[in-house]
């Protein structure tokens, strides 16, 4: 008998929500990627290849879960713009599970499955180069403490696609990820545009019943605020976590932000060389509206969209209130993000806030390389700083003040600086000259050995933080 523990509980919010599709008939299905530690978590690590690749190449239904998938339908806020056109136009809901740690509802979503009622136009294909840059995206992330969806498989799929931004024909793929939640902000907002309020309201009983049971209360007129609230905190949490990564999403529009504030979809992401505002990663965010400093006030303002879509469900002030618990969660959430990449324990909101500060206005002025100073700093040990081949960077008069502040704060238990990851020169990074090292060899004659490599150094990191915590 298979492990894992089947749902179908998207399906409870009836037809209107989404559309049954059929997925894609690719010429190949070569699996480049599996994803052992996520699979194990929903019971599916014991998967043969072929049974692999039957399910998330051929999407052949798992036992018990949906017999088709579902193209989901929502609206959004594209660059703030409102757009009614949306939908997974190349991906759907395969199907969703049970953690087995601690029974949290979970969906496995693909991305590249093929064309859907919401495609648009657009082949429903993923190019090879983006599945890969989505796998060592969520690789990352996940290293580096973020609230992320894990990429569970990438399979190459045999065709040869035409973009305007990859050298073309270029290789597919299709990509499943393993979150905890596709309802988005523009699911509801959808439902408010269409004026269906009961399914609107139903829309708000199964969030709440489903990814906030503790919230829930049977006839509770104020549980539009108490998602609201718990939503705005979860974005902040990890609108934190991506400024202590140094990471940019790159398209933060409000169908990319789902309402358990898990950071998904992953396409010209990128991370900082250098401490830098107003550094993009989209080439076509020509004002810089997502730009790494802005990432912030999108997410707030993301998140009033929420707000309004749910307020003839709630009473205003309490929405208000819901709404106004966004910006303490994310400076609270920085202080402690910025502890954690360093390794050290709090001392407190005015000690805390203080080597945030300070911290960040250094980064700007020195120019420091971003990952490079907090793996330097680590454990808060200035001796071990001054040991690194960046040391020169660290003996001007802006560091000072910043060192004391940091050398004060006792390092965390699980600090953890005696892994072999720490033993390194240079942390392991992901800056767009590292993913083109690893793409060109791919490339150039199909050599997966760098990439595979990579991600091996990536869990090595991920252990190196995680361990203790």
């Amino acid at each position: 008998m298979p492990k894992y523990r089947p749902r179908t509980t998207h399906a409870e919010l009836g037809s209107g929500l989404f559309d049954p599709v059929k997925p894609a008939a690719f010429p190949q299905t070569i699996l480049r990627y599996r994803n052992q530690r996520a699979a194990a978590s929903v019971g599916l690590d014991e998967l043969s290849d072929e049974q692999w690749v039957a399910h998330f190449g051929r999407f052949e239904p798992l036992a018990g879960s949906f017999a088709e998938p579902l193209a989901l339908r929502y609206h959004g806020h594209q660059f703030r713009s409102y757009n009614p056109d949306l939908g997974d136009g190349r991906g759907f809901l395969y199907a969703q599970l049970e953690d087995l740690r601690d029974g949290r509802l979970l969906d496995l979503g693909t991305k590249g499955s093929g064309r859907t009622p919401w495609s648009r136009g657009g082949d429903g294909r993923l190019t090879l180069k983006g599945g890969v840059r989505e796998v060592l995206a969520t690789a990352m992330l996940e290293a580096l403490g973020v609230n992320t969806s894990k990429s569970l498989s990438l399979i190459e799929t045999g065709e040869e696609l035409q973009r305007g931004d990859e050298p073309s024909p270029t290789r597919s793929s299709v990509l499943v990820r393993l979150s905890h939640s596709h309802v988005r902000i523009g699911s509801f907002q959808r439902l408010a545009y269409l004026r269906d309020d009961e399914a609107l309201a139903a829309l708000l009983d199964h969030s709440v019943q489903h990814y906030y049971p503790e919230l829930w209360q049977e006839g509770d007129n104020g549980r539009a605020a108490k998602l609201l609230g718990a939503v705005s905190e979860k974005v902040a949490q990890t609108g934190a976590r991506w400024i202590a990564a140094g990471f940019v999403h790159g398209v933060l529009n409000t169908d990319n932000i789902n309402i358990t504030g898990e950071s998904f979809d992953y396409g010209p992401w990128r991370f900082l060389p250098t401490y830098d505002p107003g550094f993009t990663a989209a080439y076509f965010d020509q004002s810089g509206l997502y730009a790494f400093g802005r990432q912030p006030d999108t997410l707030a303002w993301n998140l009033t969209r929420l707000a309004e879509v749910l307020l003839p469900l709630g009473e205003h002030a309490q929405i208000e209130a819901a709404l106004n618990r966004f910006w303490p969660a994310f400076q609270t959430s920085v202080w402690r993000a910025v502890l954690d990449r360093l390794g050290l324990q709090s001392l407190g909101v005015e000690q805390d806030s203080t080597l945030v500060q300070e911290l960040f206005n250094v980064l700007h002025e020195t120019q420091v390389p971003f990952e490079q100073f907090f793996f330097d700093w680590r454990g808060g040990d200035g001796g071990r700083a001054m040991r690194s081949p960046f040391a020169a960077h660290y003996r001007g008069a802006a560091f000072e003040t910043l060192a004391g502040l940091i050398t004060a704060h006792p390092p965390a238990p699980n600090a953890n600086l005696e892994h072999p990851y720490f033993v390194r020169e240079t942390p392991r990074t992901m800056l767009i000259e590292d993913m083109e090292a690893l793409w060109a060899p791919i490339a150039e004659r199909d050599d997966w050995r760098p990439l595979y490599a990579a991600l091996g150094e990536i869990e090595e990191m991920r252990e190196a933080y995680s361990a203790g915590s």
